[in-house]
């Protein structure tokens, strides 16, 4: 029987109503079978043998073969589906293909900040589980150092991305009364930066405001007739980059700060073509978003152990990021600890203010003179003398006794009055009311273990009343700050006053620095 003949037997013999009077098979009257094709059982099976038997590729195989492979004639249904999770990537890979595929187009100034972006990008996926979300500023001493290329990478990775250069803070809370989708702003110098007429209170008090997941903004919704007093949502993650230096501190104390540099001639990074990078971040992005979905609940609820040294606001904004690396187990606990002690403790070393500034440039002083109390117009020419500070230029002017006076008030740091060589002359002390050792464990970090500590240092003139002073009594003492704690130490007699020098100065300096500091 030709090929054709088959062909037509095998559709007769599926859409025939009426049974056929001979066997398919072998052509001889059916008889009494119970079949309605074939004489007999062997017919039937020697049939569907011939029939459904893989027939040898015509090519001889040198082509692939356009048709899918059979599927099993006893399906293994019976073992069930497959558990939930059996097939999804740990969390420690999902979090290195994230640095891998940010390092492609950015060359970063250290170690640590890809993997805190990476951190930083998971949180945005479970943001809505979290209590707290940290802002992440992106800021460089000149244009062109990579910052804005890092946003463009970022859209593609966060959850609900909205880029932009200038926005409303109308417009922000009612796109978040949704709930929250990841900011990303561009060039927030410009915003902020009071050089070019920056005023923008309502945008900085919202993202104040906004990295807790309590607050809300309370505005009028109606008209005059039917007005209502509306709360709007306004916590959400935010990302600014922008030129360096006109960030305000209420917001960069609540971030995490990358700090951007200009490549060197010998880092190359991929070209970054925007459509390129749309189509192959997706498969890492829906591993991250998947992942972190799968462990939001228990990175909500965690408390991971910190740094030595990051507490307060520290601490608050860098638990989601410790509690996403601790889910994802492998290197990234260690990896994010570290990353955290350097943005904490390392890289935001220097003073946050110009207060917190003089505090630390004070103490220095203190500690280079091996003293407890220096009369003012020292004081100040000590810190002119400072190379790299800014009291020679302080609003347009050298920092003078009574800028120094308002400037420590704020700290409940007061002058004093000093006997030297006969005279009375203002000056401050480490100890006592109004002294300097209070604010120094308040708002300084601890010196460094083996430090020379200004506060070991003898008292060396007299007070205000003249009486003399017993340098070795256990009641005449200095405050120890080094630990940030204030605990008492005896003073040690020196062979020689550092303060002599002091009193001498004070003895010739111009009659305006007395009159200052009278």
């Amino acid at each position: 029987m030709s090929g054709f003949d088959d062909t037509l037997s095998v559709i007769d013999f599926v859409i025939s109503d009426e049974p056929a009077p001979h066997c398919q098979q072998c052509g001889r009257p059916r008889s009494d079978s119970p079949s309605g094709d074939f004489c007999s059982e062997n017919c039937q099976r020697v049939w569907r043998g011939r029939h459904t038997a893989a027939k040898p590729a015509e090519d001889g195989g040198a082509q692939p073969s356009e048709l899918p492979e059979a599927a099993p004639v006893n399906p293994l249904t019976w073992l069930g589906p497959a558990p939930v999770g059996a097939f999804a990537k740990p969390g420690h890979e999902v979090l290195d293909a994230v640095v891998t595929f940010v390092s492609r187009f950015s060359a970063f100034a250290n170690e640590h900040a890809a993997p805190t972006l990476a951190l930083w990008y998971a949180h945005t996926h479970v943001a809505e589980r979290l209590y707290v979300t940290p802002r992440l500023i992106l800021d460089s001493a000149e244009p062109g150092s990579g910052e804005t290329r890092v946003l463009e990478v970022a859209q593609y990775l966060v959850a609900k991305p909205e880029m932009t250069i200038s926005i409303t803070p109308a417009a922000i809370f009612r796109m978040l009364a949704d709930g929250p989708m990841t900011l990303l702003f561009d060039e927030i110098d410009a915003v902020f930066n009071p050089k070019t007429g920056g005023n923008n209170e309502d945008l900085r008090a919202l993202l104040n405001a906004g990295y807790k997941r309590s607050a809300t903004v309370t505005r009028c919704v109606g008209d005059a007739k039917s007005m209502n007093v509306t709360r709007f949502p306004v916590y959400a993650p935010v990302a600014l980059a922008g030129i360096a230096g006109g960030m305000p501190d209420t917001i960069t104390t609540r971030a995490i700060t990358v700090h951007m540099r200009k490549r060197r001639f010998d880092e190359v990074v991929e070209e970054f073509i925007e459509e390129d990078v749309e189509r192959e971040s997706a498969p890492v992005r829906a591993d991250l978003a998947e992942w972190v979905g799968r462990v939001g609940d228990e990175v909500s609820r965690a408390r991971p152990e910190r740094p030595d040294g990051v507490r307060d606001r520290a601490a608050e904004i860098w638990r989601p990021l410790l509690a996403i690396a601790d889910a994802a187990g492998g290197h990234w606990p260690e990896t994010a600890r570290r990353a955290c002690r350097h943005f904490v403790l390392e890289a935001t070393a220097q003073p946050a203010s110009i207060g917190v500034r003089l505090l630390a440039d004070i103490r220095q002083i203190f500690a280079a003179e091996n003293t407890d109390r220096m009369v003012t117009a020292e004081l100040i020419r000590e810190l002119h003398a400072i190379e790299d500070g800014p009291w020679t230029d302080v609003q347009g002017k050298p920092l003078d006794s009574r800028r120094l006076a308002k400037e420590l008030d704020r700290y409940l740091v007061r002058p004093k009055d000093l006997k030297i060589s006969g005279k009375t002359l203002k000056g401050y002390r480490i100890d006592g009311d109004g002294g300097l050792a209070d604010a120094w464990s308040r708002y300084l970090p601890p010196l460094e273990t083996g430090a020379t500590s200004a506060t070991n240092a003898p008292l060396q003139v007299t007070a205000t009343s003249g009486a003399p002073e017993t340098p070795a009594s256990a009641a005449t003492s200095a405050t120890r700050v080094a630990d940030g704690r204030r605990t008492q130490q005896p003073l040690t007699p020196l062979l020689t006053s550092p303060v002599a020098e002091v009193a001498d100065v004070a003895a010739t300096k111009p009659d305006h620095d007395t009159e200052g500091d009278r």
